[in-house]
């Protein structure tokens, strides 16, 4: 946040990078700690619609895993995109992760973790051997894969020998995945023809609108820490008139209905925005075209 004027609090877009400013999915950030704490671990696909907050949720849960389990140190948890081209080959799949898991401060600190990061190249048995290292150890690594149809766009790379491998490594023990897709997995395994067991693991996490309470948690954030609300409580009704209770469009609606006080702009305005930004958004039983407004 920028230092001397008061900085939007709503994300209408962008995945939410700063844990203040992230909003309920209280009951899906617990499914996805159960999952991880319990004996065996089990892997999990969330899936959803665009825009319902998928990435923000992965990411989330990775800065804030620590305070949800009793024993923070049995786990290393990480985010990914496989949307970047570090992903487009399965050596690159290895090695960005490698990689990252090296390079975060809870693993380098551990020397008993690193060492066996020590090694000339990284493809699918090395880092199936690294992470088995961990397994000794009592580490469980927890990989927190968004945009997971990418993969599929490279079929020649990952195909039923790298889902295989992974499969593996989940029914080993030896890792954990937190999925992020459009559809569940079994549906992009019938699309691509594969055949590998590793469609069939782990639970289905659905995502959602949110629930009232965290709609109204979310129109009401504060601008600072402690501070009081952004929105009025009118611009607070009108938020939650205009996005209901879906995560991007309660976003959209508030982050222009400040923009428009910070502005000295009416309501008309913020409206007219709201209809015109609003309109690529997918949202279940409306028809954004003949929807009517009411301010």
């Amino acid at each position: 946040m920028k230092s001397g004027s008061p900085s939007n609090p709503f994300y209408a877009g962008s995945m939410i990078s700063d844990p203040r400013f992230f909003v309920g999915r209280k009951a899906e950030l617990d499914a996805i700690t159960t999952r991880m704490t319990g004996s065996p671990p089990v892997s999990v696909n969330v899936v959803g619609k665009g825009r319902m907050g998928r990435s923000s949720l992965l990411y989330h849960f990775c800065q804030t895993y620590e305070q949800r389990v009793q024993n923070p140190q049995r786990y290393v948890v990480a985010y990914f995109n496989l949307a970047n081209p570090l992903f487009h080959r399965e050596e690159g799949f290895y090695l960005t992760i490698a990689r990252e898991l090296y390079n975060l401060p809870k693993v380098r600190s551990q020397k008993v973790l690193t060492k066996p990061f020590h090694v000339k190249n990284f493809e699918r048995h090395t880092f199936s051997v690294v992470l088995g290292e961990w397994k000794r150890q009592g580490v469980l690594p927890v990989l927190c894969l968004d945009e997971f149809e990418a993969l599929f766009h490279h079929p020649k790379e990952f195909n039923d020998g790298f889902f295989d491998n992974l499969s593996f490594l989940l029914n080993s023990n030896i890792l954990m995945l937190a999925i992020a897709s459009h559809r569940k997995l079994n549906y992009y395994q019938h699309r691509y023809k594969l055949t590998s067991k590793f469609f069939q693991l782990g639970d289905v996490i659905k995502l959602g609108d949110l629930t009232e309470e965290e709609a109204r948690e979310l129109v009401s954030l504060p601008v600072s820490l402690g501070g009081e609300a952004a929105l009025t409580l009118e611009a607070q009704r009108l938020a939650r008139q205009w996005g209901e209770n879906h995560p991007l469009l309660l976003q959209l609606a508030s982050s222009l209905l400040w923009e428009a006080h910070q502005q000295h702009l009416d309501v008309q305005w913020a409206k007219e925005k709201f209809i015109q930004k609003s309109r690529g958004i997918p949202r279940n039983g409306f028809n954004w075209k003949f929807w009517p407004f009411r301010s």
